[in-house]
């Protein structure tokens, strides 16, 4: 039985024979009635069925994300609706027990925002990093436009965004992941709005990529430099001559970065260079920074048969 609420002429909600009226948004729709269908269960209407279920359970999972992703569409239809059409018609393939999302064609958001073209996603750890290429005033694209992050767990069948993150000239911006993602196949979208909400951009689909921070990084940081930690002696000569170079390689200590003892290596007062040394001098300080940075047998006789000839 049909209500009519306001008078002959109002709005009715009910059924009436074969007509159905409704009440959405303040307005009063009518509509046949279904018609009862003898074989329910056909192939083709078991498929139907199973692409709107597909589509309903991906879209369930991120629906107050299409709240505002399909908010320019509310006009004739609700947020949902409007991305359930566009879901069923282009991003729901396959048949019968092959159904499925192609998430490649998948738009969390729709709209007439200038979208951007170039974008990364990359996972570390229990974060998810986007970065992108600002093309504020491209068509209407603005600096101040808001980013729209989204992260769809294909394994877990749920997802994480954030709509209210950096502006389209931060050209980066970051989401917090759960801690038990880290071995899931996860796809990531971006999206803008415009500051005051009003328009939305198409989203596109990020390509992720996984880096993993090594356990032993600090480790790796403050480990001495291994024995085999070249440096670079340079020699001024007080005569205007080219500079000579010795690459000394440590056999016997070790240096951390840092310390005192391999930032000496480097330091230039231990050799003027507005001092001006003998031809004796200057061989003696050779001779003592090779005989420091080796310390072999050979270095030593060196140094003893040239203090002899000194003598």
């Amino acid at each position: 039985m049909g209500i009519i609420n306001q008078g002959i002429l109002g709005g009715f909600s009910g059924k009436v024979g074969p007509i159905v009226g409704f009440r959405w948004k303040s307005n009063y729709y009518i509509r046949a009635r279904a018609a009862k269908v003898s074989n329910p269960r056909t192939p083709k209407q078991q498929e139907q069925r199973g692409k709107f279920a597909t589509a309903f359970s991906f879209l369930k999972a991120i629906k107050p994300f299409i709240r505002i992703g399909y908010k320019e569409f509310t006009q004739d239809k609700s947020a949902f609706n409007a991305a359930m059409s566009y879901t069923l018609k282009r991003a729901v393939t396959g048949s019968g027990k092959e159904i499925r999302i192609d998430f490649n064609r998948v738009l969390v958001s729709m709209g007439t925002l200038m979208p951007i073209f170039e974008g990364t996603a990359t996972q570390n750890g229990n974060k998810m990093y986007f970065n992108w290429q600002d093309n504020s005033g491209m068509g209407n694209a603005e600096d101040t436009d808001i980013a729209m992050l989204l992260v769809y767990n294909k394994d877990k069948e749920t997802a994480v965004y954030d709509t209210k993150t950096a502006l389209r000239s931060s050209q980066h911006a970051e989401l917090q992941l759960p801690s038990d993602w880290q071995d899931d196949e996860l796809i990531a979208y971006l999206s803008f709005c415009s500051a005051d909400g009003n328009t939305i951009a198409n989203s596109i689909r990020l390509s992720v990529s996984v880096i993993d921070t090594p356990e032993n990084e600090i480790e790796i940081l403050t480990e001495p430099i291994p024995k085999n930690y070249k440096t670079k002696f340079i020699i001024r000569s007080p005569q205007g001559h080219s500079d000579m170079e010795v690459q000394a390689t440590t056999i016997d200590r070790y240096f951390t970065p840092g310390s005192a003892a391999l930032n000496s290596l480097h330091t230039k007062s231990q050799y003027p260079v507005n001092k001006k040394l003998t031809p004796c001098r200057q061989g003696i300080n050779f001779l003592l920074i090779v005989f420091t940075a080796y310390k072999t047998p050979a270095s030593v006789s060196l140094f003893c048969i040239f203090l002899l000839l000194l003598l």
